[in-house]
Order: structure tokens, then C-alpha cells, then sequence
């Protein structure tokens, strides 16, 4: 033993790996972002592009008390499924995590991140997880885009922020953005330059446009160009707005939202109509749906339609029944559910969603669903003191997933059957694992790839009363 080793006092852990030392070892897993996780000497270690079965050599680059994170220099031994990715920019950008993986094998590293959440985290081991539903075509699927736009020097640049920073990587085509959303960033880039827009500058808070955000209707061709602004006024803005029209003839609408505050969230609470119309539309199946710049619409239709399809399958429903979307947003799910119940309740926190939920009900002439705001655990109990009692239950939470409580009067009420659509497989072994002493349990896990390039899955579970 060394003598700095022998004189470690007896709390101190030593950490096998050193700062800016190389080091050639094995990948043996996934980490929760996508990344490749090895072990030197017994020391975890994360490595970005690094795929589990190769052997890798990696510069350390952070050491923290019980893992570390490395740089990949060489892949000394490459896994099958490696690829070159088609993307100039992509160890330089944050966007995507898995070009360097064929598809096939992001479909199976993502059915393996659903197991292994089932299994570590809820303990269920005899659950049936189905393949991965993926896409026929994985590559220019977002309908939606949000570049933030800066200086690099003298000259304006616009892109994507590279990982882990607000550092700007110029990106002129993002392969996983529909390419109506590529040539709004352009046009709006080059005539911002051309009158004289000044991009705005996070860290002195000086400039004025911060983002150009793109929306297409896939289904429509309609497209929506939302600019984002530090200041009510900009100089130059009509010219911009003449020139941009001119220069892409498929915009429908171009729009000023304002963001004055020092912060990381893209849009401010104000939003101005400079030409064209306030919304754009676009389908998820054969339901149509108004989209202004502060609605949340998912942003891949194609597999947006493959889940919640998977969603009513799952609800078994024959047309008699009562359903309570929970977390119902803007309503999407909710108008599947109600061509096929009798009654559907959606209930949703924001007031706001749920104003484009009556609106996208209306628009559709779907009469048979009544959408509340408020705390879901307490509009539901409401709901079961007025003696409404549901026979399914779907969910929908966000990231974080389902409180207890909410899990819990669901659960009280006894419905037949419940079926939860998570985004992150994580909170949804938590929430399995709590519902089982509640008396349900999952059955069949569906995922499905919204976000191909990506380490994100969403999920589809059944959940039956036992």
C-alpha cells in the first residue's frame, strides 16, 4: 500500500480512476441518459457513444465519490450494431444520444431500459414486455423545433445547445426535424442579420431575439413561426416579417412571444399575432386539432397515434363504459377514448389545457366528454361523491409520475382496470410496485418509440384488479 493510501483517514473512499488518466475497459450496460457504463478496477465509469459488449478506451474527465464519466478517444473493440451517424454535428450537439446505434439496436436498448426499470425498480419480474413498436422511418419526425439564437463572435449563429451547456452548435440541418422547421431556422437567421436583429446575450441580458421556434401541421402543411423576444419592440421586426413571408410561401403564421425574464424557460407569458393566423392545425389520426404557440401538441403525430391507439386497446372498452382520463392536458387521449365509451371525464391541474381540450372537443363534435381542471385526487373524489364511479381509469402524469394519493383513490374506486401511459419507465416501476398492495397489478407493457435517435421510451401498461 502506498503511503497516501495508508494514511487516508478511515471515512475517505479511494477512487481507483484519476483525473485526465486513460483507461481501456469493458461496456457493460446502459446509463439512464443513454450512455455507455464500464467498470476500471470496480469504479463505475460513463462514457457518451460508448455501446454495451465493446471495449473502449476513455480519458476521464470528472470523478465524482462513486462514479466517474469519461470521454471515448478509441473503441478498441466495436459492437455490431455501431453505425457512423449521418450527423455532422452530433457528438458536438446535446439533441440526440443514439445515432451511433443502428435502429434496430436502439429498439433493443430501449426494451432492455424498460425491463430492467420493471425489474429493479417495481420488482416484477413476470410482467409481459412487448417489443418496441419503432417507426418505419426514424429521421425527420419532430413537428416541432425551438433554436435558441446567439453570437459567435461578430456573427449570429443559431442551433442546438450543446450537452450539458448553453453553449450554441450551429446547425444549418437537424436530421430528426421536419424539414420545413430546417429552412424556418435559415430564413429567419440570415434576414435577422440582413435588418439588423441583434440576438440576444444570455449571460449580459443585452439583445433582443433569443429563440425562433418552429411548428409544422404534418397532416395540414400549415407552418407557424413563433420569434422570441427579450423586448415588447424590436427594430426591424416588419421588414423581417415581409421578407420571411417572401421567403418561405408555406408559413401561416408568424409571431412574437415575449420573454423579458433572465431564465431558462423558452416563452414568456405574452404572445402577438404578426401575420397570418393564431393557430395552425394538424391530425393525430382522424381527429383534427388547432395548435397555438404555447399549446402542448406531442411532437411526433405518427407514433403519437400509435400510443394512444395502444392506449385504447388496452382500455378493452366495449362502449358502455365510464372512463377518467387523469392528466388529460389538452384532451387528446380523451377524444380516442370517448368514440369507444360512454362517458368520458378528463381531469387536468392547468385551466389552460384545459380550454384547449373544450375547444379541441368541440371541433371534433365529440359530445360525450366533460374535462375539469383542478387537483385530480380531489376532482376525482368529487366525482365519486356525486356517484359517478369509473369502469377504467387511464393516466398520464408527467415525468415525475403519479402522487401516492392520486394512485390510491384510483385504486378506492375499484375500477376494472386501469392503463398508464408514462414517458419515463422509471416512475412507472415506482408506481407499479405502490399499486400492487393496493390490489392491482400490470399485466402487459407496451413501448413505444416516439423519439428514435433518442434514450427516451414511452410506455403503455395494463393494469388489472386482481
Amino acid at each position: 500500500m502506498s503511503r497516501n493510501r495508508k494514511f487516508l483517514k478511515s471515512n475517505e473512499k479511494v477512487r481507483p480512476v484519476q483525473l485526465g488518466r486513460t483507461y481501456t475497459f469493458p461496456i457493460t450496460g446502459w446509463g439512464h441518459s443513454g450512455e455507455g457504463v464500464g467498470r476500471t478496477e470496480g469504479f463505475t465509469v460513463f462514457v457518451r457513444y460508448a455501446l454495451p459488449g465493446e471495449t473502449v478506451m476513455v480519458v476521464i474527465e470528472e470523478v465524482r465519490a462513486n462514479f466517474a464519466r469519461g470521454r471515448l478517444l478509441r473503441v478498441e473493440q466495436p459492437d455490431p450494431k455501431r453505425v457512423t451517424p449521418p450527423c455532422p454535428v452530433y457528438e458536438a450537439c446535446g439533441g440526440c444520444q443514439l445515432q451511433h446505434l443502428s435502429y434496430a439496436g436502439q429498439l433493443a436498448a430501449k426494451f432492455q431500459s424498460v425491463q430492467d426499470a420493471m425489474q429493479r425498480i417495481g420488482k416484477l419480474t413476470d410482467v409481459k414486455i412487448n417489443p418496441v413498436l419503432g417507426m418505419e422511418e426514424p429521421w425527420r419526425y419532430r413537428n416541432k423545433a425551438q433554436f435558441p439564437v446567439g453570437f459567435s463572435g461578430s456573427e449570429i449563429v443559431a442551433g442546438c445547445f450543446a450537452a450539458g451547456s448553453h453553449e450554441i452548435v450551429p446547425t444549418e440541418s437537424c436530421l430528426i426535424q421536419h424539414a420545413l422547421n430546417d429552412r424556418l431556422l435559415v430564413e429567419v437567421r440570415r434576414i435577422a442579420a440582413a435588418v439588423g436583429v441583434p440576438p440576444y446575450d444570455e449571460k449580459t441580458g443585452q439583445g433582443v431575439l433569443r429563440h425562433v421556434m418552429g411548428r409544422v401541421g404534418i397532416a395540414t402543411g400549415e407552418v407557424m413561426a413563433v420569434l422570441v423576444t427579450a423586448t415588447q419592440d424590436f427594430p426591424g421586426n416588419e421588414e423581417l416579417v415581409r421578407r420571411l413571408k417572401a421567403a418561405m410561401p408555406e408559413l401561416t403564421s408568424i409571431q412574437q412571444n415575449i420573454n423579458s425574464a433572465r431564465t431558462n424557460v423558452i416563452l414568456g407569458k405574452e404572445t402577438r399575432v404578426l401575420w397570418g393566423a393564431s393557430v395552425i392545425h394538424d391530425k393525430i389520426g382522424h381527429f383534427s386539432f388547432q395548435i397555438s404557440a404555447e399549446s402542448f401538441f406531442q411532437v411526433n403525430a405518427t407514433q403519437t397515434r400509435v400510443l394512444y391507439e395502444e392506449a385504447v386497446t388496452k382500455a378493452k372498452l366495449t362502449g358502455s363504459e365510464t372512463v377518467f382520463d387523469l392528466y388529460s392536458g389538452t384532451g387528446t387521449i380523451s377524444l380516442f377514448l370517448a368514440e369507444r365509451a360512454a362517458q368520458v371525464y378528463g381531469i387536468e391541474y392547468s385551466p389552460a389545457a384545459v380550454a384547449d381540450a373544450e375547444r379541441n372537443a368541440a371541433a371534433n363534435r365529440i359530445n360525450n366528454v366533460n374535462f375539469i381542471a383542478g387537483d385530480v385526487a380531489e376532482k376525482i373524489v368529487g366525482l365519486k361523491n356525486e356517484g359517478v364511479r369509473p369502469d377504467v381509469i387511464v393516466l398520464d402524469p408527467p415525468r415525475a409520475g403519479c402522487e401516492e394519493i392520486v394512485l390510491q383513490t384510483a385504486a378506492d374506486m375499484a375500477p376494472a382496470r386501469m392503463v398508464y401511459v408514462s414517458c419515463n419507465p422509471a416512475t412507472l416501476a415506482r408506481d407499479l410496485a405502490l399499486l400492487e398492495p393496493m390490489g392491482y397489478r400490470a399485466s402487459e407493457i407496451q413501448p413505444v418509440d416516439m423519439f428514435p435517435q433518442t434514450y427516451h421510451v414511452e410506455v403503455v401498461a395494463l393494469i388489472e384488479r386482481r
